[in-house]
């Protein structure tokens, strides 16, 4: 008999999460009995102490937004990845006890867009700034292709979304979507880059897969632009989430 396990994910408002669903028939499947997987939605940071203390059996979590940078004071040691990109999807509990901090999200990124590229594939403009963005950011070095981010303020080596026009998506191929403008229930939403310059030389990526097709793709796919949302890179992560588990 295996002794209890305890896994979960830790966000803000993540009732729709697709890692409790994916982790709980996962361990369904592969007669994992003693393991249970459960959301610990907390309104602060904070929290998170407490999280640890009411659940001694926890052995790993997974970390979402808002908390993926924010976490990080909380662990004892980063992995070698995780310090380079600033930002945590995956906390493994050590048979130390210590909370050592990973990121997944660029590897799996990284595996779902690389089908995708053409030659002509050769930079990005990353939407967004946060957690998500910085894995993208790190992935997109590791496949060698030039980024740029998309903000709202005046940033240094940033540019504004006001600054976006034809020029820009004449230089860059790939636009990814890092934010959450979109996402269920906000369905109606999207980033406010001018869509009219896709063409079929884009790719459209969104991190979001709920809703399937978000407007900023569907807005690219009339364009006929490649299009994928993050669901693919999300089971990419979580399998490597699995593995750092049980190391």
């Amino acid at each position: 008999m295996k002794t209890q396990k305890k896994f979960g994910l830790l966000g803000k408002n993540i009732s729709y999460s697709f890692s409790k669903k994916y982790f709980s028939e996962k361990f369904s499947n592969e007669l994992f009995n003693k393991y249970t997987y459960e959301n610990f939605d907390i309104p602060t940071i904070e929290e998170f102490t407490s999280i640890l203390k009411k659940n001694p059996y926890i052995k790993g979590l997974n970390v979402t937004i808002p908390y993926k940078e924010s976490i990080i004071p909380y662990l004892d040691t980063l992995s070698e990845t995780a310090f380079k990109i600033g930002a945590v999807n995956v906390i493994r509990f050590t048979k130390k006890g210590n909370l050592k901090g990973y990121n997944s999200d660029w590897y799996g990124f990284k595996k779902s867009l690389a089908p995708l590229l053409q030659p002509h594939h050769k930079k990005a403009l990353i939407l967004g700034t946060g957690g998500a963005a910085k894995a993208v950011a790190f992935a997109l070095e590791e496949m060698g292709i030039f980024y740029t981010n998309v903000c709202r303020e005046n940033i240094e080596n940033h540019i504004e979304y006001s600054q976006v026009n034809s020029t820009t998506f004449n230089n860059y191929q790939i636009i990814i979507n890092c934010t959450p403008v979109g996402t269920s229930p906000n369905i109606e939403e999207f980033p406010p880059i001018p869509y009219e310059f896709f063409t079929e030389r884009h790719i459209a990526f969104d991190l979001i897969y709920n809703p399937e097709e978000t407007e900023f793709l569907k807005k690219a796919k009339k364009k006929k632009a490649i299009i994928k949302n993050g669901y693919q890179m999300l089971v990419f992560q979580a399998e490597k989430a699995w593995k750092i588990w049980n190391k």
